[in-house]
């Protein structure tokens, strides 16, 4: 089938990869414009722009989809029998969607409808999820609201982080948009309305959104550092400065009448910090200013007082 691929950041990239790979024709890459990043603020091009061009397949960055008389005569053009569409980062209005013969295919890293949204993985890591998944689905003009097709589930453990799960999820996710594909062109697929009833939905994640409370249960603690590593990244207060926790460990058996948030003990293994029911070990952090390190190491330049609290900002 002849495809219009709409998508933009690493995730994207992946099911742009196996699309590639497939029998389907590319005809088109649409992407978010390229942005200024790093210290030098030079232009950068999004993950999904760089593999098209790699692979020399024509690529447009219009900075406005919705009234664009341009963007939408290009795709009428082009006579596509499906979009596929993964985390574009803009909303398609109607006279959009309405253009492929065979519709709109969205991939979406979440078992539907289930945290409809823009940070499903996190969440689903967050909230201590045993699974998650990805879902392709019909694109309506609605927020992930569309018939689901396929769905493809992923069991979290307690090593994963966002990170590894945004990366298992985005593999998966590209198979199965083009398996989703090869059914919608033999005539095979099926589509499944969500049901309204078991819906929730995930707003972005911001940088304050990371900070921790320690005065959480241990399980919900150890979640929550998980989903948000790598970004926007889990973070206290030492001395006033900002501590970055980049790995821990569950502690149950700890029976410190301490105020959560106290740092119980440290050593080559970490910093022992209480929790609301039990402690958490911190293996990994980086101090603002400074570079990430293993907690024994951090020791090793500077000393954190048993007693001390974490979390006071001044």
């Amino acid at each position: 089938m002849k495809i219009v691929f709409m998508g933009t950041p690493d995730f994207a990239a992946k099911s742009l990869e196996k699309l590639i790979d497939s029998k389907h024709e590319i005809a088109l890459v649409v992407t978010k414009e390229d942005k200024p990043a790093n210290r030098g603020y030079e232009l950068q091009m999004t993950p999904v722009k760089k593999l098209a061009l790699e692979n020399n397949i024509e690529v447009i960055t219009p900075s406005k989809v919705k009234g664009n008389d341009e963007l939408f005569e290009k795709l009428k053009n082009i006579e596509a029998d499906v979009f596929c569409v993964v985390a574009y980062g803009k909303i398609l209005p109607k006279n959009i969607l309405d253009l492929p013969k065979k519709g709109c295919v969205n991939v979406h890293g979440s078992l539907l409808p289930k945290y409809r949204g823009a940070a499903p993985i996190q969440f689903a890591v967050i909230n201590g999820d045993e699974k998650t998944g990805v879902t392709t689905m019909y694109m309506d003009e609605g927020v992930d609201t569309g018939d689901i097709l396929k769905v493809s589930e992923y069991a979290i453990t307690d090593e994963d982080t966002a990170e590894t799960v945004f990366d298992k999820l985005a593999d998966m996710g590209g198979d199965l948009l083009v398996d989703t594909l090869n059914a919608i062109e033999d005539g095979t697929v099926t589509r499944t309305k969500q049901n309204e009833d078991e819906a929730t939905h995930c707003g972005m994640l911001t940088k304050k959104d990371g900070e921790i409370n320690f005065d959480m249960e241990t399980k919900k603690l150890f979640s929550f550092v998980r989903g948000m590593t790598p970004w926007p990244s889990a973070y206290t207060y030492l001395d006033g400065k900002m501590l970055k926790v980049l790995d821990l460990k569950k502690v149950l058996d700890e029976n410190s009448n301490a105020v959560p948030g106290t740092v119980i003990s440290t050593s080559d293994d970490g910093v022992l910090v209480k929790t609301n029911d039990g402690a958490i070990l911190i293996t990994k952090l980086q101090l603002e200013g400074k570079k990430a390190m293993d907690a024994g190491d951090f020791l090793r330049g500077r000393k954190i007082p048993d007693g001390t609290l974490l979390g006071i900002k001044d």
